[in-house]
Formats: structure tokens, C-alpha cells, sequence
């Protein structure tokens, strides 16, 4: 049979090859453009996306409690005591609001300046596309005295929205369960990330009641959290702050040694923009701003984080002058220095906010500068004035901050010199690949030259690069910066990267256009000197090298805890369950007759043995690191690696058995 001629054939672009996906459709055919990705961060930000559209209603002043529960089935619902998404019939669509809100794409309240002054959500695909995204989605909503529901397959309505009685009460209850075809890896929540994002909410929404519930057996993957007396099962912690941001820059400096005797904290709303900015000086050598707009964590900042930069620097530098405090200085005071050691959050409310980009990383309104920055100097002259201990406790550890970075300038030139960039070669320790492809090289960052030397052995020296480390690197966490560029590791660690230091705006920033490696591995061994060279060295690209880990580069890598062997059956076990089903599968539930080797290092195994179950990329497991939260990692880098013992304590005993340490 002839073809017609508008059928698309093989190969053939035609008018056929348009595809136009109606509806939700769009959504499930490419999700990451939506949600991010459809790994862990997709899927928790499915449930961030409904616990907004609550969080607007708290917002407006008609919701003060909302409430998360992991069901058994790894379903998840949401409750608030809102006013209840509208159930009429929307005269445009010729069906319901709720399943207008539930199904189309940019529909929603936050549209309209009558129902929502602020939202924490722009583009308006939030609750439609968790419902695409979702094998099965119900909605109940409780409002005008009655009950209603509405269920949903993959973003399909069952049914048209019903009545199932009648209710004294008003609010809406979503439940959805995450569909399998689109996060294959995983559809298990983990308790601990959603816990973390609904604390900040509680802090930056002061005054409103989140809960977070956990139903299932053994709590998904974790069992740190407070358990509710009627049911050992359960896993429950309420969040509610009516301090605010006050609270929370004590909660986030809780392990460090303070410089002022109490945090600076501002509410203003004089320019017609809500600012929230609490700030907490203290010993410490790193600087630690996080900012929100309208509850989004901006990593990237934007004009609100601008603004206060410079509202800081400018309070601080006329209060010195003008008390003569940096009369004897033989050098300029840079912006970097009025930073080091504070701890600070900014939070707006913007009406109609211009985040640059899809992803609403970074702030753009060119209103909220000025705004922020005029409140900053406000509430700072002020408290200088009515605090002059801690004022003049502030000024000196400017002035510190200023004399160790003029130190830390001739240790960085000492590392630029050293870089690939100017020419003078490579450690000597480096064992590099010939692959000069960044995209398909990777460094390992191996645990002692022993290791180190197993490593080169078993490496594919096409593409796999070994740098050894000598013991434990510096705690960047407790030294200062020219310190820490004196380290001749930390600067092997620089050079082999090949990437360079330094900005105007900022000592530490990082140039990573000359990258050499897109993964840069951490190899230790399996056991507690292992895991604390891992978290320094983690600690350290916190720190420095943050960008490395925005972009996906830094992996820690997982080599096995046993090898069980009989005869020329073995299997190797990287968690004691392994070891258990190996036991039971080799021989028999039984171990007599079988070797049960326990590494203790990577030394211990051949190069054989390493490349085969760390370093072939056929057969390993690499964890890669990310920021899914930068304000708690700070935290807890700061915690793991401060002064403070009682908190490290209980944080290792809590976490010991489960945690994997994903900055």
C-alpha cells in the first residue's frame, strides 16, 4: 500500500515529526525540565511543591497548620487548615477549579493579586505537575460546609469532583503517590530531608505549625527522630518557631563560639517590602549567608543578597572611621573582611519576583537592593550604637579577618604559580591520565601512598588520574585562610585540579573554566579514620570549592567490607546485610567452610581487587555529593568539624549506622 505523503517514514522530518503534547503530557515526557531531575531531589520536591501551595495560604493569613505524613505505601499527604482550593465550576473551562489547578499548566490562585500578595511559587506548575508525575493523586478538600473528592491516575481524573458529606471544618488534604515509570531508582522518601526543609520552613514562617509524620516500617531508611509513644512505629516531629529568623541563626550557629552577646535582628516593611534579616558574629573563618525570597532558598543570590552585602559593609566601615578604629591599618580594608565569621539570613517578600532562570536560583528586582541594603544600615548603626562591646568586638575581628587575608594573598599567589595555568607542571605525587578530556577524566583522592600505590597499579591510566594524600588533611573549619593555602596537600589538591583562586568580590572564589577532572573522587578506607578524612576533605570543598559540588563533580567512593570466599565461589559485601545474603547464598546459611575477610583498608586488597569493586566504573558504586540544603550542611560541617564535642557526639550516635553524608 503507497504511503500518503504527510506520513513521517524512517529517517524523514515532515510535518508528522511536530509532536504537540496536550495537557500533563509534557510534563511526563520530560519531567526534569519541571521538577529538576527524577532522582531523590525530584522526588522530595514533589512534596516541597504541595507543602507551598499551603505555605501561600499561610502566607496570606489562612493557614497555621499544615501537616506531612509518609504513609506505609510511601504515599504522602498534605493537610492544611486553609480556606480549601475552590471546588466551583470555572466558567472558562466548563469544569471544576480543583481540577483545572490539578491539571493544567500555570493555573493556580498565585496568578491573581486579589487571592495571594506573595508566593513562594512563579511559574504556577507546582500541584499539576506533582499530580502528572504521580501514579495515583487524591484530593479531598473540606469547604462551604461540605466535603469534597476528586481522584486522579497519572494526571487523569477518574471523575468529575463530589460531595462526600459535610464538614465543619475547612482546609485541603492532598495525597499522591510518586509513579515508579517516571523515578525508577527510587520512590522512598527520606525522613531526614523532608524533616530539614520543613524546619526552615517553620523558621522562616514564624508563628505557623508544620508536622512531619512517618508511618512506615522502620521509618523508610532512617530511625533518628522522635517517636510517638502509641505507635513504635511512627516517627513524628512538629516544627514551630515564633521567633523566626532569630531562632534560626542560633540554631545554625549553635556549635560555634559567639562573638556578639546576641544576634542582630531586623523586620522592616517601610519601602513596601517585607525584609526579615537576623546576623550572628563569630570565631569562625567562614562566611555563611543564606537568603530566601518568599521561602525560596536563592543559592545564587541575587539584588536582596546585594543589597545587605552592602548595607554591612558600608555600616560598619563609617562606624570604624568615624571611632578611628582603622587609623593605624597600613592597608584597605576589603568587603570580604566585614564577613568573615558571620552568619546571617536574609528573607523577602516580593510581590511579583524576577528570578533569573527557570530554576529561581537568583533574585533580579532591582527595587529590593536598595530596600534591603537601607534596612540593613538602619538596624546596624543602631545596634553599633546601643552595643559598643560587641561593636568594637566586630571592628577587631574585621581587622583580623583584614591582616590574615593580606597573609593568605601571598600563600594564594603561591598556589596560582603552582597551577597547570602557570606552567610549572603538576605534583610530583600525581599520577596523571592521558586522557585530556575534563568530561571523561576523573582524580581519585586516595588515603596514603600505600593506597596510593595500589591505586596506580589497578587504574585505567587512559582516564583515571591518583593523587595520594598524606594522613589528614587541615581542618579548613578551624584555621585561618593563609593557613589553609599553606597546607602543601590542600595545595597538591589545587594544583592538580588546575583550577584558579580569587575574585574581586570574593578571596575564596573559585575559577573552574580549567578544570581538569568532571569527577573527583574520594577514595578511604571502610572504617572510622576513613570517614573522618572524608568529612575533612569534604569540609574543605564546602568551603573553597563549593562549586566543584553545585556542579556534580565530587564523588566519595564505596570500597567493600568483606570478601566471603569458598573455594573458587566469593562474593564481595559492601553492607552486613550483603555479608549475610553472601553467607546464606555460598554457603548454605552456614559459615564454616567459608573465609570471611573483613577489609580494614584499601591496602589490604591488590589492584585487582580495587579496580574490580571500587574503581571500574562497570562495577562500583560512587555517591555523589550535593547541596540539597546549604544552610544544614553548613551546620553540620561546622558541627562535625567545630570545638563543640556534646553535639558531634550525639549527631555520630544517632547517624552512625545510617548516614551517608551527602553535603
Amino acid at each position: 500500500m503507497k504511503e500518503n505523503e504527510s506520513t513521517s517514514v524512517a529517517g524523514q522530518y515532515s510535518a508528522d515529526s511536530i509532536q504537540v503534547l496536550e495537557g500533563l503530557e509534557a510534563v511526563r515526557k520530560r519531567p526534569s525540565m519541571y521538577i529538576g531531575d527524577v532522582g531523590s531531589r525530584g522526588l522530595h520536591h514533589l512534596v516541597y511543591e504541595v507543602v507551598d501551595n499551603s505555605i501561600d495560604e499561610a502566607m496570606g493569613g489562612y493557614c497555621t497548620d499544615i501537616d506531612v505524613t509518609i504513609n506505609p505505601d510511601n504515599s504522602v499527604t498534605v493537610e492544611d487548615n486553609g480556606r480549601g482550593i475552590p471546588t466551583g465550576m470555572h466558567e472558562k473551562e466548563g469544569r471544576s477549579a480543583l481540577e483545572v489547578v490539578l491539571t493544567v499548566l500555570h493555573a493556580g490562585g498565585k496568578f491573581s493579586k486579589d487571592s495571594y500578595k506573595v508566593s513562594g511559587g512563579l511559574h504556577g506548575v507546582g500541584v499539576s505537575c506533582v499530580n502528572a508525575l504521580s501514579a495515583h493523586l487524591t484530593a479531598e478538600i473540606h469547604r462551604d460546609g461540605q466535603k469534597f473528592i476528586q481522584e486522579f491516575e497519572k494526571g487523569i481524573p477518574m471523575y468529575p469532583v463530589k460531595v462526600i458529606g459535610d464538614s465543619d471544618r475547612t482546609g485541603t488534604i492532598i495525597t499522591f503517590k510518586p509513579d515508579s515509570e517516571i523515578f525508577s531508582a527510587s520512590t522512598t522518601y527520606n525522613y531526614d530531608i523532608l524533616a530539614t526543609r520543613l524546619r526552615e520552613l517553620a523558621y522562616l514562617n514564624k508563628g505557623i505549625t508544620l508536622t512531619l509524620t512517618d508511618l512506615r516500617d522502620n521509618n523508610g531508611d532512617t530511625e533518628n527522630s522522635n517517636s510517638d509513644d502509641s505507635d513504635p512505629t511512627s516517627q513524628k516531629e512538629t516544627f514551630h518557631s515564633e521567633l523566626g529568623l532569630l531562632e534560626f541563626v542560633k540554631y545554625l550557629d549553635g556549635t560555634r563560639e559567639k562573638l556578639t552577646e546576641k544576634p542582630i535582628y531586623l523586620e522592616s516593611d517601610k519601602t513596601g517590602i517585607p525584609i526579615e534579616i537576623a546576623m550572628q558574629y563569630n570565631n569562625g573563618f567562614s562566611e555563611n549567608i543564606h537568603s530566601y525570597v518568599n521561602n525560596i532558598n536563592t543559592i545564587e543570590g541575587g539584588t536582596h543578597l546585594s543589597g545587605f552585602r552592602r548595607g554591612l559593609t558600608t555600616t560598619l566601615k563609617n562606624f570604624a572611621d568615624k571611632n578611628g578604629m582603622l587609623s593605624k591599618l597600613k592597608f584597605e580594608i576589603d568587603a570580604a573582611d566585614f564577613r568573615e565569621g558571620l552568619t546571617a539570613i536574609i528573607s523577602v517578600r516580593v510581590a511579583e519576583p524576577q528570578f533569573e532562570g527557570q530554576t529561581k536560583t537568583k533574585l533580579g528586582n532591582s527595587d529590593v537592593m536598595a530596600a534591603v541594603s537601607q534596612a540593613t544600615t538602619v538596624a546596624l548603626d543602631n545596634y553599633l550604637e546601643e552595643n559598643p562591646k560587641d561593636a568594637r568586638n566586630i571592628i577587631d575581628k574585621v581587622i583580623l579577618a583584614a591582616t590574615a587575608r593580606h597573609a593568605a594573598r601571598k600563600a594564594r599567589e603561591l598556589v596560582q604559580r603552582k597551577t597547570v595555568m602557570s606552567g610549572s607542571g603538576l605534583p610530583g605525587k600525581l599520577a596523571d591520565c592521558s586522557d585530556r578530556d575534563p568530561t571523561k577524566c576523573e582524580l581519585f583522592l586516595v588515603e596514603g601512598d600505600s593506597a596510593g600505590g595500589t591505586a596506580k597499579t589497578g587504574r585505567d591510566r587512559n582516564f583515571q588520574a591518583i593523587l595520594p594524600l598524606r594522613g589528614k588533611i587541615l581542618n579548613v573549619e578551624k584555621a585561618m585562610e593563609h593557613k589553609v593555602f599553606e597546607s602543601e596537600e590542600i595545595r597538591n589538591i589545587y594544583t592538580a585540579l588546575g583550577v584558579t583562586i580569587g575574585t574581586e568580590d570574593d578571596s575564596k572564589g573559585l575559577n573552574i573554566s580549567k578544570l581538569r577532572y568532571h569527577k573527583v573522587i574520594i577514595m578511604t578506607d571502610a572504617d572510622v579514620d576513613g570517614s573522618h578524612i572524608d568529612t575533612l576533605i569534604l569540609t574543605f570543598f564546602f568551603r573553597y570549592m563549593q562549586d566543584l559540588i553545585k556542579n556534580g563533580y565530587v564523588y566519595i567512593a564505596t570500597p567493600p567490607l568483606y570478601l566471603v570466599r569458598k573455594g573458587k565461589q566469593e562474593q564481595y559485601c559492601w553492607t552486613e546485610e550483603d555479608r549475610k545474603e553472601a553467607i546464606e547464598l555460598i554457603g548454605k546459611g552456614k559459615e564454616s567452610g567459608l573465609h570471611v575477610q573483613r577489609y580494614k583498608g584499601l591496602g589490604e586488597m591488590n589492584a585487582i581487587q580495587l579496580w574490580d569493586t571500587t574503581m571500574d566504573p562497570g562495577t562500583r558504586f560512587l555517591k555523589q555529593i550535593n547541596i540539597d540544603n546549604a544552610a544544614e550542611a553548613d551546620r553540620i560541617f561546622s558541627m562535625l568539624m567545630g570545638d563543640e564535642v556534646p553535639p558531634r557526639r550525639e549527631f555520630i550516635e544517632t547517624h552512625a549506622k545510617y548516614a551517608k553524608i551527602d553535603a
